[in-house]
């Protein structure tokens, strides 16, 4: 029962960090905050949008900024996808259209050289949910995580071609996974036996377990944009890890009635005893799977992107960017419990690695159409590609346009579609404290579409 619900819990908080699970970073990370640089494929590290979203996409083109302005809007990200196992059965992910609001507010002060901005995103979230007869519910059928962070930056013109800005990250994280227990797989106390060699049929569901948990952490981001002429810029930003340390996450849990009776005595309980009742005591208080405190600490891993930006015609901007980030911090995992659980997880995760490419094409003084393109590396190694999210190498195409209603006021609109070739996983851990890619028994499929609107008001 101790090796149960710890892998519960390494799960939920192995999908919280594989920080994050979204294109544009991998992982669960979200990258898709204001439109305009959506439209490119978020590629505008050396030539943001002109408005507040460069507080996230690179501070110190903040400096760029000239007039106060607001940025309010988001993007509506609905993935879809399934698995089929080996055995030919497919279950479809459960369709859901998970909201990644956005707000930039921006001020020039001391004499136009120096920027005050605030900005409030989502850098990382998710929302996954499978049928709960699926034959993952033993890992999770349904996973929640929504990262909010606050930035308060400050930019500098250095000169009129060179930029500085930064600023500071804190952020409230919070995190929600549901899964079942499989009574078939768990040993009988006292013996060498499983609830499986009595006759307990394989994926039978005794147990419903729910992880909440909640902290509020801090970082910093930086960045520096230099512009040689001005029809080339380069540009870089870095975006700091953060840890995600806590000791009062919540496990709660439900026993599930199984009506299965020994069909053997054991030591002390004789034939036809009702398990059930024999399972009772481990959802009593100081259980196993009573509910409890439990403790853990993890890495928000830290990013670092590099790019250039070229302006061929007056009306042509073409931007290219780098991007890495540090997934190789989630590699362990340890999780302690208030009632003697002890678990240290084997993730493996590594570095990935992404490159954008986008442009905007100004077609008339007040209208602009933008495109991008993005490929990224996989995070999760094969043995890792599981119902919480089955993560792996994509591709994502996008397209938008912009719109100057006013003199002072833009409309921004793109939509992007994410593409991740299959890619072999697994529904169970194969009772291994270490999977491998020997357990992985089946193929998922992963697509989503994602659409994003920005009003920008400058006064």
């Amino acid at each position: 029962m101790k090796r149960l619900s710890v892998w519960m819990l390494a799960t939920v908080v192995g999908a919280c960090l594989g920080s994050a699970r979204e294109a544009r970073a991998q992982g669960y990370g979200l990258y898709e905050f204001g439109a305009c640089a959506m439209g490119m494929g978020g590629a505008g590290v050396a030539g943001p949008c002109d408005e507040g979203s460069t507080i996230f996409f690179n501070p110190a083109g903040l400096a760029l900024v000239t007039r106060p302005v607001l940025n309010v809007g988001g993007t509506l990200i609905g993935p879809f996808g399934d698995f089929t196992s080996d055995t030919g059965v497919t279950t479809e992910l459960e369709r859901k259209w998970i909201p990644a609001p956005s707000i930039y507010l921006a001020k020039p002060i001391g004499g136009g050289r120096s920027v005050l901005g605030f900005g409030v995103m989502a850098p990382y979230g998710l929302t996954l949910e499978w049928p709960q007869d699926f034959e993952g519910r033993f890992l999770a059928y349904k996973v929640g995580l929504q990262v909010v962070y606050l930035q308060p930056t400050y930019a500098f013109k250095v000169t009129d071609r060179f930029m500085i800005g930064g600023g500071v990250d804190l952020s409230y994280a919070k995190v929600e996974l549901h899964q079942r227990a499989d009574l078939s797989v768990q040993r009988i106390t006292g013996t060498p036996f499983t609830f499986g060699n009595l006759g307990v049929p394989r994926g039978t569901d005794f147990a419903d377990l729910t992880l909440e948990g909640d902290t509020v952490q801090a970082g910093f981001h930086v960045g520096v944009l230099v512009r040689p002429t001005d029809r080339v810029a380069i540009g870089a930003r870095y975006l700091s890890r953060q840890k995600v340390d806590t000791d009062e996450g919540d496990l709660t849990s439900e026993q599930i009635p199984t009506g299965f009776r020994l069909p053997v005595p054991l030591p002390g309980v004789p034939a036809g005893t009702p398990v059930d009742a024999l399972l009772a005591p481990l959802f009593g208080a100081g259980g196993r799977l009573a509910d409890q405190k439990v403790a853990t600490a993890l890495y928000l891993p830290d990013q670092f992107v590099a790019g250039i930006s070229l302006r061929p015609t007056d009306r042509t901007t073409v931007n290219a960017d780098y991007q890495f980030v540090n997934w190789s911090l989630f590699d362990v995992l340890e999780i302690e419990g208030e009632n003697g659980l002890s678990q240290r997880s084997i993730e493996d995760y590594r570095d990935s690695h992404g490159v954008r490419v986008g442009a905007e094409y100004r077609a008339t003084d007040r209208f602009a159409v933008r495109a991008g393109i993005i490929a990224h590396t996989a995070a999760a190694p094969d043995q890792t590609v599981t119902p919480l999210l089955p993560e792996g190498k994509r591709v994502d195409l996008a397209g938008g346009f912009g719109y100057d209603m006013t003199d002072a006021v833009r409309l921004d609109v793109a939509y992007m579609y994410l593409f991740q070739p299959e890619r072999r996983g697994r529904t169970t851990d194969g009772g291994l404290e270490r999977p491998t890619v020997e357990v992985n028994n089946g193929v998922y499929h992963f697509r989503a579409n994602l659409f994003a609107v920005n009003l920008v008001w400058k006064f």
